[in-house]
């Protein structure tokens, strides 16, 4: 069972059959289980198994998470596109639902990426922040994402938010993209480049502690599918939980 029940918030909570909302509620459940015993599995190859940087000491262990805090919200932000291009399409509120979980699970992410990183940056460049080109395309990721939050609480006519809040989800993609892009692009960053060859200048690359790709690897996987699965559909539930909630208050209203 996925969550593709879960994604429709104009089924009546009458007519949603109680063996399928069970079956449902199980698998998320079961996820939720799995993904908190697979993170918690990835934190121990990270403090535990990887061996500690020659040169950078433990503070290097952040990168276990700054890097796959990022990708999960690189497969967030692209079920925003997803749901932004399918509400276009089909009008339909699920989709629109999507769109809206995969932005505040992926600004969630983005902002852990953001605080592992300045994180690591204080006692290694000895500053919480530079405008280094990678921190800042990061930070203007995080910061389009927010605004399309204030978009939707700005626009009253729920059709009107839906589809504007549609186009600009899939427009925002693009600072995803660069900041994912941006240190191969721009020669003076100095932001390490830990994946492939490193920019010419760039400082801080791991290649000699013992055990990183079997730390980095799985973690990645993770956090890059587990974790924005499993939030999302949570996010998704709340929001038809709140949806159902709101169509009794004026079904309620309409009868007195």
């Amino acid at each position: 069972m996925s969550a593709v029940q879960d994604i429709n918030v104009k089924m009546p909570v009458e007519d949603m059959p109680e063996e399928a909302s069970n079956n449902a509620s199980r698998s998320l459940l079961t996820l939720t289980a799995l993904t908190i015993v697979l993170v918690l599995g990835g934190l121990y190859l990270a403090l535990g198994y990887a061996g500690t940087d020659i040169d950078q000491g433990n503070v290097q262990r952040l990168f276990y998470i700054h890097m796959p805090s990022f990708f999960g919200a690189f497969v967030a932000f692209g079920a925003t596109v997803v749901g932004g291009i399918m509400y276009l399409r089909t009008r339909k509120v699920k989709w629109d639902t999507m769109a809206l979980a995969g932005v505040e699970v992926g600004l969630m992410l983005s902002l852990v990426n953001l605080a592992t990183g300045t994180a690591w940056m204080r006692p290694i460049w000895n500053t919480w922040w530079v405008w280094d080109p990678r921190l800042t395309s990061a930070a203007i990721m995080a910061l389009t994402y927010a605004a399309y939050l204030m978009l939707r609480g700005g626009i009253e006519n729920p059709d009107t938010r839906r589809r504007f809040a549609s186009v600009y989800g899939i427009l925002a993609i693009t600072t995803v993209i660069l900041t994912l892009v941006i240190i191969r692009i721009r020669p003076d960053t100095i932001h390490p480049a830990v994946i492939g060859p490193s920019p010419q200048n760039a400082e801080g690359t791991f290649e000699a502690t013992a055990g990183v790709v079997a730390a980095l690897v799985p973690n990645i996987v993770i956090w890059a599918t587990l974790v924005p699965i499993m939030l999302m559909w949570w996010r998704i539930r709340l929001q038809n939980a709140t949806e159902r909630v709101e169509e009794m208050k004026i079904k309620l209203l309409s009868e007195l």
